[in-house]
């Protein structure tokens, strides 16, 4: 009898000597994060956009805090208190797990803003956000080059209107209004010395692997093809590692390498049955 999807994703883990884990929207979506395919889920997420005929594209823009601030910290603050009080789905520990177990490390690529690996407590020695984080913020002017936490901030949104209702941040050290530290569409003036820190560790981690041959899975998750940011990346360490790919996606799994893995599910159902077949997953 051949092996079950979720015995050769066991497999390719067990046999690794490291993990890397590429992470899309698909991975938040078990935890209860907002899924915006299309413009029917995203203004299914935020009804008062949709009513002004606001789109995902004009909403998540640097344009947008010039139109009109308190709509975009309306939406981004809406999604900033939403991503610090969600809990990140069990999924995530299983992939700490395995990480942990690696003789060579683990890593995260994520295109994901939410910050959900470091709140998981399973941020690695080698973690990208590609997309940057909406915990950090940065002078809608850029005005010295700065990226600071949004710690401090604590936007109250009326969600029927999508719009701040109190003081949005502030740039230190000009008072300019601040934008979270993204990367938005049609975006000339995002910040990306964070995410070009980030980028310079998790190459070092993968040329360590390179020298030493070292055996390296891929287990990419809720990463489609509309926004390839997370599939661009795993082709490219495919081809320069000849990594094996778990590919976890409940309606884009193809891969089309003979020893790669499909498993068309949502991320947490197949990480955890994934876990019934790698030893210690679930102690």
């Amino acid at each position: 009898m051949p092996a079950s999807p979720s015995e050769r994703a066991a497999a390719c883990i067990a046999q690794a000597d490291a993990l890397l884990v590429a992470a899309g929207a698909g991975m938040g979506v078990d935890s209860g994060l907002p899924d915006f395919r299309g413009p029917e889920g995203f203004w299914r997420a935020y009804p008062a956009l949709g009513r002004a005929g606001i789109d995902f594209y004009s909403a998540a823009s640097p344009a947008s805090f010039r139109r009109d601030p308190a709509l975009a910290w309306g939406f981004y603050g809406h999604r900033l208190a939403l991503y610090r009080a969600t809990a990140p789905h069990a999924g995530f520990a299983l992939l700490e797990g395995w990480g942990r177990r690696m003789r060579q490390g683990w890593a995260v690529f994520t295109s994901n803003v939410d910050g959900h690996f470091q709140q998981a407590g399973t941020a690695p020695a080698a973690l990208l956000e590609c997309h940057g984080s909406i915990h950090h913020l940065q002078c809608l002017e850029d005005c010295r080059g700065a990226v600071w936490p949004a710690d401090a901030f604590v936007p109250e949104v009326d969600t029927g209107q999508c719009r701040l209702l109190n003081a949005p941040p502030r740039c230190p050290h000009c008072g300019a209004l601040a934008r979270p530290n993204i990367l938005m569409f049609g975006d000339g003036d995002w910040n990306a010395q964070r995410e070009q820190a980030q980028a310079a560790q998790l190459q070092d981690w993968l040329a360590g692997l390179r020298r030493t041959r070292a055996r390296l899975v891929v287990v990419e998750i809720g990463a489609g093809t509309a926004v390839p940011s997370v599939r661009h990346f795993v082709q490219g360490v495919q081809r320069g590692l000849g990594a094996r790919l778990v590919r976890i996606n409940p309606r884009e799994a193809a891969v089309t390498g003979p020893h790669d893995v499909a498993m068309p599910a949502p991320a947490l159902q197949a990480l955890q049955d994934i876990a019934e077949q790698v030893p210690g997953s679930l102690d």
